[in-house]
């Protein structure tokens, strides 16, 4: 038993030592999908391929065909040839994280991007780290102040909390988000801003974040121009980042916009890889990448890393496959509804729609019960909306859809926020009984 012992793990080293020829050539491309002979790596390591005009464009190792590897570049095709050099360069995925990342802007290489001094690290994490171990997360007990007083109260978060923000296009998904950042009890803020408009960017960071926002945060950005390498890595990147600060014990909040580009990104690689699409053109590995993203949130030791991911819904389609599959793995969503910010409400959340599953374990119970009956207060008004818009009802003919009408006004009045205003845990919790008041129900009612 011993000599078998011997042989197998001496076959094993010979396997794991077996010569690495360190060049090939690109004999291949089709779209982003390039393929090069000659030269072997391992799936997820990266190669230097050599362009026509002297420039270098890095590549990660996606798949392979017999011999032949399957890359897609991070940046941009122009000058590679048929015959270019590909040199493997083994697993380089490593991010900078430093306090000195605070208030500056990169791109989902770790290039600076910002215009500001250059900076040198001494730290490093690695860009996809490991899976928590799910016996060392400690439980979501505290609620985390975002300074909006919708969520604060009607849909409250837990510190370590992973919740969705549903959105179509033009509801105000990134002014939400802005209001967050800056109003956020959050000692770092983490943004990646993963696949949306490149003017977008500077708008997001001057505009909406603004000076106090921004000290305190780090932005990752790879607009919807970078190859689909790069807003994967920025995703990846941001999340890095994040779990480095949630390390030293602080309070985190990750905020991406957004999870609908990462998950668009990744299936371009997976059908450039020759992955079959499965459900509206999204391949298999779309969906085990989403829980293996998310699932680096949560709490760990004494600090807490929560993110809100923004989710794009075409057409305000709910059941969007990736709309679905984020529901099923985050701890709850937040729904920004068009008809609500077409009627000039904002920040346009649907309070009915809207759920945090972690909201029981963090708030008093008789919170819970009178956010129970305003939200049912809000519903059976739009239930009956359209009898109420012919002027079909007739008052004192239901005493509970009376009570909804007068109910309405107030409810929108507590939902709007400007979005430079910030309003703390406490008085989110006072402006609650004052809108139970005006709604008749007060304790005991």
């Amino acid at each position: 038993m011993t000599a078998l012992l011997e042989r197998l793990q001496g076959h094993r080293s010979r396997v794991v030592q077996a010569p690495i020829v360190r060049e090939g050539r690109i004999v291949q491309m089709v779209g982003m999908r390039l393929e090069a002979e000659g030269c072997r790596a391992p799936i997820g390591s990266r190669c230097r391929i050599a362009a026509e005009d002297g420039r270098t464009v890095e590549a990660e190792v996606i798949g392979f065909a017999g011999s032949r590897l399957i890359l897609t570049p991070e940046g941009g095709t122009q000058g590679i040839m048929p015959g270019a050099s590909v040199q493997p360069l083994g697993f380089s995925h490593r991010v900078a994280v430093d306090d000195a990342l605070l208030g500056r802007v990169m791109d989902g290489a770790g290039h600076l991007i910002d215009g500001g001094s250059p900076l040198h690290f001494s730290t490093y994490r690695a860009l996809r780290g490991d899976a928590i171990n799910p016996m060392l997360r400690e439980p979501i007990r505290e609620p985390l102040d975002v300074g909006v007083r919708a969520i604060n109260a009607l849909c409250t978060v837990g510190r370590g909390q992973r919740m969705g923000l549903f959105a179509g296009s033009g509801v105000g998904k990134s002014t939400l988000l802005g209001m967050m950042t800056r109003h956020c009890a959050a000692d770092v803020i983490v943004v990646g801003l993963i696949g949306e408009r490149g003017r977008e960017v500077r708008e997001f960071i001057e505009d909406v974040l603004g000076f106090e926002g921004r000290a305190r945060a780090v932005i990752v950005a790879t607009p919807a121009d970078d190859p689909p390498l790069m807003r994967l890595h920025g995703a990846w990147r941001a999340t890095a980042i994040a779990e480095h600060f949630r390390q030293q014990g602080r309070s985190v909040l990750l905020l991406m916009d957004s999870l609908t580009r990462f998950a668009q990104a990744q299936r371009e690689i997976g059908l450039a890889a020759g992955e079959p699409p499965v459900s509206r053109g999204y391949p298999p590995s779309v969906f085990s990448l989403l829980p293996a993203l998310v699932e680096r949130a949560g709490n760990v030791g004494s600090g807490s890393l929560t993110a809100f991911y923004t989710v794009l819904v075409e057409g305000d389609d709910l059941e969007d496959p990736i709309a679905d599959a984020a529901r099923a793995v985050l701890d709850g969503h937040l729904v920004l509804s068009r008809r609500i910010a077409d009627s000039g409400l904002f920040p346009a959340i649907d309070i009915e729609a809207s759920i945090s599953r972690n909201m029981p374990a963090v708030v008093d119970p008789a919170q819970l019960e009178l956010v129970r009956r305003i939200v049912g207060l809000y519903a059976s008004y739009q239930a009956n909306r359209d009898l109420l818009a012919i002027g079909a009802y007739k008052a004192g003919s239901d005493p509970a859809l009376d009570r909804a009408i007068a109910a309405i006004e107030p409810i929108r009045e507590f939902v709007r926020q400007d979005r430079l205003q910030q309003v703390d845990m406490v008085q989110s919790l006072q402006g609650l009984l004052q809108l139970a008041g005006k709604a008749g129900l007060e304790a005991g009612r």
